[in-house]
């Protein structure tokens, strides 16, 4: 919509910022017809006092009339000069602006950081007139035709959002991990998984198991249903409980090749197969003392005596 704001008034932009400069030029040229009309009353001041000079003394009717004359010839000069003295006091301390470049920073301008939306909607509403709007089944669009005030239009194709989809939708990525993760975990599982990878909801927020549930709810994804593994499949703890150690020692066992698991991504939870924990190098692992060796030295003394 503001671009298209933009694209239509910028037209009227450069008109206006022509019919601006223009105005300012016809300001300049005002000193210029200032002084020739100050130059005119200097004129006929001079012409009344001659008048007056020239008049008999005897004929003091005429010689009142002739002085008022005068005196409102000079009275029309100290006018036209103090008119002419603020007006180059004004000129003195006004720049020309460059009015091009004003109508080329209309987008600027729009996008400034002072200017509220507030501003922006009031603009809006103060350019356009109408918009009448179409919907085009066969091909998903929005049609809509923006009526500007001045007879202007502007027509858009516009995607139509499916059902679920807004401004602030879930990334593809997000999605398509929690389909692939649904099939083997907990939407619990998921949110500490999408957490753990740093990827927000559309709204930026973190998931949580009612955001995993009702995004799968409106993509139409399956939850995970642990009846299914029939036992086939552990977690990590499951994994860890079932061997009797920590969930470290079953990271250890993964890092070291020795134990195969599953992970979608990384920072997604492992997946393991319950028949390879009774695979022996897991048990002979497992078994395996994690405290160091200690070699006797016939010729180290004991720091404990044995008596």
């Amino acid at each position: 919509m503001a671009r298209e704001l933009l694209r239509a008034v910028e037209p009227m932009a450069i008109e206006a910022a022509q019919h601006a400069e223009r105005r300012f030029m016809q300001a300049q040229a005002e000193p210029r017809i200032r002084e020739l009309k100050l130059q005119q009353t200097h004129y006929d001041a001079s012409m009344a006092e001659r008048r007056y000079a020239a008049c008999d003394p005897d004929n003091q009717l005429i010689a009142a009339q002739l002085e008022r004359s005068w005196e409102a010839a000079l009275q029309r000069v100290r006018t036209c000069e103090q008119q002419l003295l603020a007006l180059q006091r004004v000129q003195t301390s006004t720049e020309q602006p460059d009015f091009r470049c004003l109508a080329e920073d209309l987008a600027a301008a729009w996008n400034a950081p002072g200017v509220t939306m507030r501003a922006r909607q009031q603009l809006l509403c103060a350019l356009v007139n109408e918009i009448v709007v179409d919907v085009d089944e066969q091909v998903r669009e929005i049609a809509p035709v923006i009526h500007w005030r001045g007879g202007q239009h502007s027509r858009l194709r516009i995607p139509k959002p499916r059902k679920g989809e807004h401004g602030c939708r879930t990334s593809e990525d997000a999605v398509e991990l929690i389909r692939r993760l649904s099939d083997r975990w907990s939407d619990e599982q998921i949110a500490a998984s999408l957490h753990r990878m740093r990827m927000p909801t559309g709204q930026g927020k973190i998931w949580t198991v009612h955001r995993v549930s009702s995004l799968r709810r409106v993509r139409g994804i399956h939850a995970y249903r642990p009846a299914e593994k029939d036992g086939e499949w552990l977690t990590l703890s499951q994994a860890a409980t079932k061997l009797g150690v920590n969930n470290h020692r079953i990271r250890r066992l993964i890092k070291d090749g020795l134990l195969p698991a599953e992970q979608v991504v990384p920072c997604a939870p492992y997946r393991i197969r319950a028949c390879d924990l009774a695979d022996p190098r897991v048990s002979d692992a497992v078994a395996r003392t994690s405290r160091p060796c200690r070699v006797e030295d016939e010729n180290q003394i004991s720091m404990f005596s044995n008596t």
